[in-house]
């Protein structure tokens, strides 16, 4: 490989530049070569519409892969929860690395937790995913919530709570962490109350298929645990034949006995957003040593969700 610079392709929002510069830095390592940010506008930053309306799948990654295509980049960075599950021929997903907190967490008004926020309490979020789950658990708790749907960057998120216009805003953990506004997190969501979406607190680092040199190079930032785990995530989605914006969440996590590794679990939900019907089930199996195995894990985990009825009860299905 040369020493010229190599350009990788962003998305302009304040985390999408932090997360990508933290990549650069690590490629910029391996490769021994200066790494520049191309920022790339992407149909899901400039539309104000629910991301259920305009698609879901891809709208933060078109833009993104077109410039991959076209040579005007030479890798992208994206959220791997963005990416659609079926992976073009001409791209390759060269490294996925060490994944971030895939929780979601809370911020609040008067730092409360979830569970102390008062009779009424707005909640914000975009994602029919947390809606179904928040509103399932508050049905099963006796909880008095209502969801609002928002979007928007994390300051205006968060802005709607400092303003009094909501009690409170659900974000990911991993975004927060990465631009260092952790410590506004007033209550981090346990797994067990909201499964998060596939792929979440993983980033996708993607290029052409055609260069070699360069797959190599990525592919030390790589994390075969992460990557695994994903892969089994998005495999369940795929095969529910599910957008990135549908009421899907799933997480898969490694079981050990003490320090060894023993297997891995794959958990599954499906909702409609007022909670009045979730499907959730789970799955253990070997730790995923190839990218088949992965997907075996996600297909027979959907296929038992199909079963028990998930079909129904998401609103928006892949085109």
């Amino acid at each position: 490989m040369s020493d010229k610079a190599l350009r990788l392709g962003t998305r302009r929002s304040k985390l999408a530049m932090a997360q990508s510069g933290q990549v650069a830095e690590a490629v910029s390592q391996v490769t021994g070569r200066p790494v520049e940010l191309v920022e790339i506008t992407t149909y899901g930053d400039v539309s104000r519409e629910a991301l259920a309306q305009i698609g879901g799948t891809g709208v933060f990654v078109t833009a993104l892969r077109d410039a991959l295509l076209r040579g005007e980049v030479d890798f992208a960075v994206h959220s791997l929860k963005d990416l659609p599950t079926t992976q073009p021929a001409e791209l390759v997903l060269a490294a996925v690395p060490v994944r971030e907190d895939p929780r979601d967490v809370i911020v609040a008004k008067d730092a409360l937790k979830f569970t102390d926020l008062p009779r009424g309490a707005r909640i914000g979020t975009g994602s029919p995913r947390r809606m179904a789950q928040l509103n399932a658990y508050a049905r099963t708790h006796g909880l008095d919530i209502e969801c609002v749907a928002i979007r928007g960057n994390v300051d205006t998120r968060i802005g709607y709570v400092r303003s009094g216009e909501l009690d409170a805003v659900v974000l990911a953990a991993a975004g927060l962490n990465r631009i260092g506004r952790s410590e506004e997190v007033t209550d981090f969501l346990s797994v067990d109350t909201v499964l998060p979406a596939p792929g979440q607190g993983a980033l996708a680092i993607e290029c052409t298929a055609d260069n070699a040199d360069l797959i190599a190079a990525l592919g030390e930032l790589d994390d075969p645990f992460t990557r695994a785990a994903v892969t089994a995530e998005r495999s369940l989605l795929a095969a529910l034949e599910a957008g990135c914006s549908a009421p899907v969440g799933a997480l898969a996590d490694l079981l050990a006995d003490g320090q060894i590794v023993k297997e891995m679990r794959l958990r599954g939900v499906v909702g409609t957003t007022d909670g009045t019907s979730l499907v959730q089930l789970s799955t253990t199996g070997p730790v995923p040593q190839t990218h088949d195995q992965a997907v075996a894990l996600g297909r027979d985990l959907a296929a038992r969700m199909l079963a028990q009825g998930a079909a129904g009860l998401m609103g928006e299905r892949a085109q």
